[in-house]
């Protein structure tokens, strides 16, 4: 929260002169009525979670977006992603059943929200889980090869939980899984409150073998938004968290006798997910509800 502060007041400062306020040489602050109206509105849009608008990263233009700014308890935007539906445990024994109700997918205060809720429910497959979420997909509306993919996120926490920001190949339905390779932007699990992971899979390294690496924050990630983004060129992908680079993969860093599959359209998830091989299982300690709040997603492409 405070470095969030500190950069709406390094950007208040440039637009000084603009609105009338001036900075000492000491660096304290003088406003005019208006700047400090300005100011003050950035800091209530911090504190409900929004961000005032940035800027492009620097060589990079954005073409596609979702601010998420429909009407408080509206459902995700139809036109940019698909509701999955389902509780066949995704390949990973995980425990929930992914629904299209409001209650685990609205839109709120210009966010989205993943609402993961502990209920008996069975789905029209005949399906019975004793957990809910969402997961939604830009697949059929959006998908890009190479670019700059970020989110502004806040992550739910507890035993048990698992949310990830990802992307898939648009050719999954005709090669499968790992042959369509797997971009995992960010997955955090509970049991590791501080840490996030950021993973390539592909024929030959998927799995429990992927291509990873793991950021470890000083607090949880679960007690304030952070953004998680992907530069992905045809032979380097490159993972951030809040700007800072944890990991580069090139095709140099493959095992032996595999390929490359970065070289095709991906589209973007988003989920939250409940037990399963990764996370484990939740416990006595684990609290629900829980929300994963999604300030925005944007893509961005060389300029």
């Amino acid at each position: 929260m405070i470095n969030e502060v500190l950069n709406l007041v390094k950007r208040f400062s440039r637009l000084e002169s603009e609105w009338g306020g001036t900075v000492d040489p000491v660096g304290n602050m003088k406003v005019t009525h208006k700047a400090a109206l300005l100011l003050g509105f950035c800091l209530a849009s911090l504190a409900c979670g929004a961000s005032p608008q940035q800027p492009s990263p620097k060589g990079w233009t954005l073409i596609w977006s979702d601010e998420f700014t429909g009407t408080n308890g509206a459902s995700p935007d139809a036109s940019k992603w698909v509701l999955e539906t389902g509780g066949n445990g995704w390949g990973n024994h995980e425990l929930e059943y992914y629904t299209s109700r409001a209650q685990n997918a609205f839109q709120k205060d210009g966010n989205l929200v993943i609402g993961v809720l502990k209920e008996t429910f069975t789905g029209s497959d005949g399906v019975t889980r004793d957990y809910t979420s969402a997961r939604l997909k830009t697949a059929t509306h959006f998908s890009k090869a190479y670019g700059h993919f970020e989110a502004r996120l806040k992550v739910p926490k507890g035993q048990g939980i698992w949310p990830a920001f990802w992307m898939l190949g648009d050719n999954i339905e005709s090669v499968g899984w790992p042959a369509c390779g797997e971009i995992d932007i960010m997955e955090n699990v509970g049991s590791e409150p501080n840490k996030v992971h950021g993973s390539l899979h592909g024929p030959g390294y998927s799995g429990a073998t992927p291509l990873t690496a793991i950021y470890t924050a000083s607090t949880p990630f679960a007690d304030e938004f952070h953004v998680f983004a992907v530069e992905w060129e045809p032979t380097t992908i490159r993972f951030y968290v809040d700007g800072s680079l944890y990991l580069t993969e090139t095709p140099a860093n493959l095992p032996t006798g595999t390929r490359w599959v970065f070289d095709h359209p991906f589209f973007i998830l988003l989920n939250v997910a409940v037990g399963g091989n990764f996370p484990g299982n939740p416990d006595a300690s684990s609290m629900y509800p829980q929300t994963m709040s999604v300030d925005y997603v944007r893509v961005y492409a060389r300029k």
